[in-house]
């Protein structure tokens, strides 16, 4: 449709956490659906070279790519709304950026110069962001910068911007700066001023606002919008309402209503249309109209922190739509479950899915969770972490090893039945250095997982160290509990189930990650159609 790539950045200001990665993907959504080739990528202030290392408490989740990125979990958003794969080149830290520069420093690529912020770190930024464009592949990308403008570690990622506008020309390049105009309700009125010194900050950095998105709890009225262009330096069209919404898969219809991407292609100088959102509101009326509910356990760490566990939350709301059922899923913290009390906290569940996660705070409880679901026939799902305390559990109470465990957490066991991969045990370094990305997986003909899937070959995304140790294999299947999915050229087991239960399953992989609103992912389809069929049996 276009010749010359074209980009949006799109900044944040006043406060964080308003969204930017939901307006980002909404308006990609949005051009998408008018035939533009669009992909998103996200710029984090951050020193770390990737989220990879960072604690979800922290950062929420990691988010992980088709080509072994960990990346942050907007990439997550971006997939889940566009149905199209990114990859390294989509996730980009100042940690990287400054690993890069120094190393072409320490190579003597810079010819003895004073390396600096500008222009070293800056082209950097610029070559990053243009990495993606240059491939030929996409007509339009979104940069989302990550953090507040005025924050000391967001400056060179504007001033890259400031230096790309004008490199790209006019039409090929622009800004949107999403921003929060408060409610008072001592007053009874909001408020423009802490948008109009937000944007002054980001002039003050050389760089201008064309669309203004305000997050808002109430209806801006055309007053207030037209005195926030003539402070900010906008156009009135451009002062874009985004409103507290129900679910964040209602903003792509609200910005539309807005004009959103009207203007923006208008200012890109692109011809618009009317965008073919009809596949995608099917999903959000399937969504906001469920015929019935089920109650789902999610067993975890970071339960506190949703988060921690996104990508699992948005696969029951696609999940769910395609079953038109709600799923409510109820948090229930490992480290306060047992044996004793299991029946008091999982019982009433209509299905039980077991977190990933790392290291040994809160396994036991993993673990009783397996054994209670495991014998009381309740539909069960296991997720990395989840599928080896799976493991664990059938080799502790079924086989009778009663010290079985995975060497994560005791290295002397004398049944690890979980251990560290071959390749991961000269390895130091933690950073990008697990098992990631996409491996391919071989079914078991007439297998519940074949059936699911329906196909022998897939291809899933993977984070860990550690794996099914295959010298428990012949003695694990022959009680019951059988290897159903293995990978073609290690062997490596890469999916359990127990055929004689209705519904269990352990997944070495994160089906999580590839579910998305145009494609559920078909292991949470199914999962939710046997927690609806273990609620009617009930």
């Amino acid at each position: 449709m276009t010749t010359k790539t074209k980009y949006i950045f799109v900044t944040g200001g006043v406060t964080s956490s308003l969204g930017k990665g939901i307006i980002a993907a909404s308006l990609a959504k949005l051009l998408q659906a008018q035939g533009y080739r669009v992909t998103i990528q996200k710029l984090d202030p951050y020193i770390n070279v990737d989220p990879g290392t960072l604690n979800p408490y922290e950062h929420g989740e990691c988010y992980v790519t088709e080509d072994g990125a960990e990346t942050d979990l907007d990439l997550g958003h971006y997939e889940r709304f566009l149905n199209v794969p990114t990859s390294q080149a989509n996730n980009v830290t100042t940690g990287r950026i400054y690993q890069s520069v120094i190393q072409k420093e320490r190579e003597g690529k810079f010819l003895g110069k004073t390396v600096q912020v500008v222009p070293h770190i800056t082209d950097e930024i610029k070559r990053r962001v243009q990495l993606l464009g240059k491939s030929g592949d996409y007509d339009i990308v979104i940069t989302e910068i990550g953090g507040t403008v005025g924050d000391i570690e967001s400056l060179p990622y504007i001033e890259a911007v400031r230096q790309l506008r004008w490199d790209l020309g006019e039409h090929n390049g622009i800004v949107i700066h999403l921003t929060l105009v408060p409610y008072l309700s001592a007053a009874g009125e909001l408020k423009t001023k802490p948008t109009q010194h937000s944007v002054k900050t980001l002039m003050e950095s050389g760089v201008q606002a064309d669309i203004l998105v305000c997050r808002t709890e109430h209806n801006l009225p055309k007053d207030l919008r037209k005195k926030l262009a003539l402070f900010c330096n906008v156009t009135a069209d451009s002062v874009i309402q985004s409103i507290d919404a129900s679910t964040i898969y209602d903003v792509p219809n609200l910005m539309l209503k807005e004009g959103l991407d009207k203007i923006v292609l208008s200012k890109l100088n692109l011809e618009s249309t009317k965008p073919d959102l009809k596949n995608w509101n099917k999903f959000v009326r399937r969504h906001k109209n469920p015929k019935t509910e089920i109650n789902i356990g999610l067993i975890g760490k970071y339960v506190e922190l949703q988060d921690s566990y996104k990508s699992i939350l948005e696969s029951f709301i696609h999940a769910g739509a395609e079953n038109e059922v709600k799923v409510n899923v109820e948090s229930v913290h490992s480290e306060y479950l047992n044996d004793e009390n299991a029946g008091l906290m999982l019982g009433h569940l209509d299905g039980v899915l077991v977190a990933p996660g790392f290291g040994e705070r809160g396994i036991e409880g993993k673990i009783s969770a397996v054994k209670y679901v495991r014998e009381h026939n309740i539909p069960f799902l296991g997720i990395c972490l989840g599928m080896q305390m799976a493991v664990i559990e059938f080799a502790r109470n079924v086989l009778n090893l009663s010290n079985a465990n995975s060497t994560e957490m005791d290295p002397d066991t004398l049944h690890p039945v979980i251990d560290l991969m071959e390749e991961q045990k000269s390895i130091k370094n933690k950073g990008g250095t697990m098992r990631l990305g996409a491996w391919d997986c071989a079914l078991m003909p007439g297998s519940k997982v074949e059936k699911i899937y329906k196909t022998e070959h897939i291809s899933e995304r993977h984070r860990h160290r550690y794996e099914f140790n295959s010298d428990y294999r012949y003695q694990i299947e022959k009680g019951g509990m059988q290897a159903t999915g293995l990978n073609p050229k290690t062997e490596l087991v890469e999916i359990v189930e127990i055929s004689d239960h209705p519904w269990f399953i352990g997944v070495q992989y994160h089906p999580e990650y590839k579910s998305t609103v145009a494609k559920p992912h078909p292991l949470f389809v199914g999962f939710v159609k046997a927690a609806l069929k273990h609620k009617k049996s009930k």
